[in-house]
């Protein structure tokens, strides 16, 4: 994700917009920075486990239509609170992406991911605090003894509550989930560069985060169900931590054949393919930002 600009200096949604490999300009401070990134993905993870809890949990209606709308809204409102102090990364496949490309320095990627992952934890623990009654009432309803493992899987439905943290997939070929992940984030990282590419469209100010939250709702309405969508290596690996601190235990890691590492892999690789099409296919072909195209047009 994607954010805004603050504070008078070139922010890194303003460079990722620019043409390709333009130079860095006075990144934020790398203080703030981790500050910003830690609250953004805090709240995105806060409110979309949270949206994921109350549907699972407490049997809210409408289900994925729900789950997929609070993750989009949740995004967006990450965005909000971190692009004026770190650019709203608030993903590490969105810093990879940046990083491979150019636009953000390599000696701040892993920060970025430790106050990231970091942030989604501690999303997660207060998702648990929220919702620990509803935790032990599910339970306790389902027959589920918590981390117990049956065929490979977290006993019960929901991979056993543990679900509210983390994803899984619906099948098990392992090949296709991984590409599932890549794919979404690819197309997450294509429409995450096609808002802020300033020669592609002009949305400023609010606009740009409301519009990556919308980006997020659409990729977990049509390519979301097959893995749960991921698209962010800490928004599933900060949450898993959690639950296996939470009582799940190893069986965090170790359910659905140690699937844990795919919606980490699979974002990265999809991030960097995504952010480096759009750069090679679509940018090089858009007219000069100042320059206008009539409806009707084609640019020679």
């Amino acid at each position: 994700m994607i954010g805004q600009k603050g504070r008078g200096e070139t922010p890194l949604a303003a460079v990722a917009g620019g043409d390709y490999l333009a130079p860095i300009m006075n990144p934020p401070p790398l203080k703030s920075a981790l500050i910003g990134e830690f609250l953004g993905t805090a709240l995105l993870v806060l409110l979309g486990d949270g949206v994921v809890a109350s549907v699972v949990l407490l049997g809210k209606q409408a289900d994925w239509i729900v789950i997929t709308t609070g993750w989009g809204l949740a995004v967006a409102l990450g965005v909000y609170l971190s692009g004026r102090l770190s650019g709203g990364h608030i993903n590490p496949a969105v810093t990879l992406a940046l990083a491979v490309r150019g636009q953000f320095p390599l000696g701040r990627v892993l920060p970025y991911w430790g106050a990231q992952v970091l942030g989604a934890f501690v999303g997660a623990m207060l998702v648990y605090v929220d919702y620990a009654e509803a935790f032990r009432a599910f339970e306790q309803a389902e027959g589920i003894t918590r981390g117990a493992m049956a065929e490979g899987r977290l006993a019960g439905p929901a991979a056993g509550g543990a679900g509210v943290f983390f994803t899984a997939p619906a099948f098990g070929v392992t090949w296709r989930n991984v590409f599932s992940e890549a794919l979404g984030t690819a197309v997450l990282l294509i429409g995450v560069r096609a808002l802020s590419d300033r020669r592609n469209a002009h949305f400023r100010g609010y606009f740009e985060p409301l519009l990556n939250g919308l980006l997020v709702f659409s990729i977990g309405l049509s390519l979301g169900g097959l893995t749960g969508y991921a698209i962010n290596p800490a928004r599933d690996l900060g949450p898993r931590v959690a639950a296996m601190l939470l009582g799940w235990g190893p069986s965090a890691f170790r359910t659905h054949d140690f699937y844990f590492w795919v919606p980490i892999v699979g974002p990265l690789v999809g991030g960097v393919a995504g952010i480096l099409l759009y750069d090679l296919v679509v940018h090089p072909h858009l007219l000069p930002e100042d320059e206008a195209t009539p409806p009707g047009r084609v640019a020679a």
